[in-house]
């Protein structure tokens, strides 16, 4: 075989060794052997002459790089970069947290009523407690019940319904007269 093929062969073994050393943990076993193969490939094809040493020389010193720039786009994307790498953290995730961020996160799921129209941010009252919120798109009456859908960062949307809470005001056994709960009246035994 002519020595270009040879220096040909042995740069690219180098240049794979090389994107192999990015995957494989070797301890710079890989980065060695990749080192010493292209250092072999420009001195052949110095032996077949100087431009095409010069060329491959060029070559090598364009392709390492391009070779590992490729490599290391495409690690995280392998099943061992995805274990080694952190996730990227959600806008949610990066957020502080607070008293205040977990006290909105326990009204999802509630109901309450709109204490202002909501076009589309307002106020909606729940629990006896007002909250500033933004509807999910639709404007919303004052009066209206709504239920909190979700809360990010420190915004709370709701979304109009017909439900109603579980127990308002109104409702509440403790808030009501004996007379209305219709029980018996107690006889005095000592009168």
């Amino acid at each position: 075989m002519d020595l270009l093929v040879w220096a040909a062969i042995l740069l690219v073994i180098g240049l794979a060794l090389a994107v192999l050393e990015v995957f494989v943990p070797s301890g710079g076993l890989l980065g060695f052997l990749s080192l010493v193969a292209m250092l072999s490939a420009v001195a052949v094809a110095f032996r077949h002459g100087p431009w095409s040493g010069i060329g491959f020389l060029g070559l090598a010193v364009f392709a390492v790089p391009a070779g590992l720039i490729f490599a290391l786009q495409w690690w995280p994307k392998t099943p061992m970069g995805r274990r080694i790498l952190l996730p990227v953290p959600s806008s949610e995730e990066v957020l502080p947290d607070s008293d205040k961020r977990r006290e909105l996160k326990s009204l999802v799921g509630r109901v309450g009523k709109a204490k202002s129209l909501m076009l589309p941010s307002g106020a909606i009252d729940i629990d006896d407690q007002t909250v500033d919120a933004v509807s999910e798109g639709m404007a919303i009456e004052a009066g209206q019940w709504v239920k909190v859908i979700e809360v990010r960062g420190t915004r709370v949307v709701v979304r109009r319904t017909d439900e109603r809470p579980a127990t308002t005001a109104g409702d509440d056994t403790l808030n009501r007269s004996l007379d209305s709960l219709g029980l018996d009246s107690f006889d005095d035994p000592l009168a």
